[in-house]
């Protein structure tokens, strides 16, 4: 994991860099989803999460799969991926809202797809390590320091 002004970036996951959104390709051909640890850090702690998409809904790249709600924004999160929801971690966030801003990459996942235009939207994608320079240039470009809620 690459780490940088306290902003972790996982080699192993793939980013969507315009929507801050990272991708974890699960062995059964899912794909989990999750916000990246500088939009957690940039929203602040979460005060509301409202799932858009249920699973069995279908959906297409760039449409709001979740609304996010924070003292400091109102926002949504986008999917970097067409397909089927399989999973929403509801649950995790009913028993603890401020996930996300503790485990951005582990307990804080928001959706799991079933893809249907990988190979095709696979190209909006980069991986951890040429996602690390130009998130690195983005840290430096607005000052962000990354923070992790803590209990």
């Amino acid at each position: 994991m690459q780490v940088y002004a306290g902003c972790a970036l996982p080699e192993e996951y793939l980013y969507h860099l315009d929507f801050d959104v990272w991708v974890r390709l699960e062995a059964d051909g899912s794909a989990r989803l999750g916000m990246t640890d500088i939009a957690q850090t940039l929203c602040g702690r979460l005060v509301s999460i409202s799932f858009q998409k249920r699973p069995g809904d279908r959906v297409r790249r760039g449409r709001t799969l979740v609304v996010i709600e924070s003292a400091k924004w109102v926002g949504p999160f986008r999917s970097p991926l067409s397909g089927e929801v399989l999973e929403i971690n509801q649950d995790a966030f009913r028993a603890d809202i401020a996930v996300v801003n503790r485990d951005p990459y582990g307990a804080g996942w928001l959706m799991r797809l079933d893809p249907v235009a990988l190979a095709q939207e696979r190209d909006d994608l980069v991986d951890g390590l040429a996602a690390f320079p130009v998130v690195r240039e983005r840290i430096e470009r607005e000052q962000i320091r990354c923070m992790r809620c803590v209990e």
